[in-house]
């Protein structure tokens, strides 16, 4: 299910919640206050070149709750197609921004992904910076897909903890796959893909000046600091975008949200 009244703008077969923060923040807590579960999407140029050779992830992204703008490039073309408010929802920013309200709201989380030790390192970050917040648990998954023993001890703690967030720290699209496949299979709320986050706010990648992230060029700092995991990534998505969006924004070629 899609969260009522909720714009998109279509960037590539994607459509990506033309939203700012502050109203990405307020949607959750709408949601929260009822009783169905769903995921969200935080996604960059990579997710949505990932699905332009995926159709199942372009339709994960295309019926979640949200799939937030995390990139610079598609608020521009967000902005460019009307969508004048738009700002950038960038997973980190979101997640702290959700926890700053949790203690309030009576929000639990429970913190799935990272390597061995990271979801740890994580919970003991956000306990810093928000006194009271109530993380209830973590699980560390291998990097194949569950198996029934694993799947049963995550129901099972999830079950114990009463948890109402569980934020999905792993890489597009391994993240997606799994909060779609498990939405209504694990009792659990709302899921949250937010990828490198679990890195960047335990302290174990560092974060691009905000002149970076501004500018559009946090991948930039992003493949300086990892060149051999990333280069592939950047150096061939980020021209095949920009080629692909001027096809669109030019109407020289369609793209389907369907």
């Amino acid at each position: 299910m899609t969260l009522k009244n909720e714009p998109r703008v279509n960037i590539l077969g994607v459509g990506v919640s033309a939203i700012s923060l502050d109203e990405a923040v307020r949607k959750t807590e709408e949601f929260l206050s009822g009783d169905t579960q769903g995921y969200i999407c935080i996604t960059g140029v990579h997710g949505i070149m990932e699905a332009q050779t995926d159709n199942e992830l372009r339709r994960i992204l295309n019926r979640s709750l949200l799939t937030t703008p995390d990139g610079m490039p598609t608020v521009w073309l967000g902005k460019a197609g009307g969508f004048k408010n738009m700002t950038r929802v960038y997973g980190p920013d979101y997640m702290l921004s959700i926890c700053g309200r949790s203690h309030d709201r009576g929000y639990r989380h429970f913190l799935y992904g990272g390597k061995p030790g990271v979801a740890e390192e994580l919970r003991a970050e956000l306990m810093r910076r928000f006194p009271g917040i109530q993380i209830v648990g973590t699980f560390t998954p291998p990097f194949r897909p569950l198996n029934q023993q694993e799947e049963d001890e995550l129901k099972s703690q999830l079950e114990d903890s009463r948890a109402d967030i569980l934020w999905c720290g792993l890489s597009t699209p391994k993240q997606e796959r799994f909060m779609a496949l498990y939405q209504n299979r694990l009792p659990i709320q709302l899921m949250v893909g937010v990828g490198a986050a679990f890195d960047l706010l335990s302290g174990n990648l560092s974060e691009a000046p905000d002149w970076m992230k501004n500018a559009g060029l946090q991948w930039l700092y992003r493949l300086i600091k990892e060149p051999r995991r990333l280069w592939r990534r950047y150096l061939g998505n980020n021209p095949r975008f920009a080629w692909l969006t001027f096809l669109q924004f030019s109407k020289l070629r369609t793209f389907s949200l369907n």
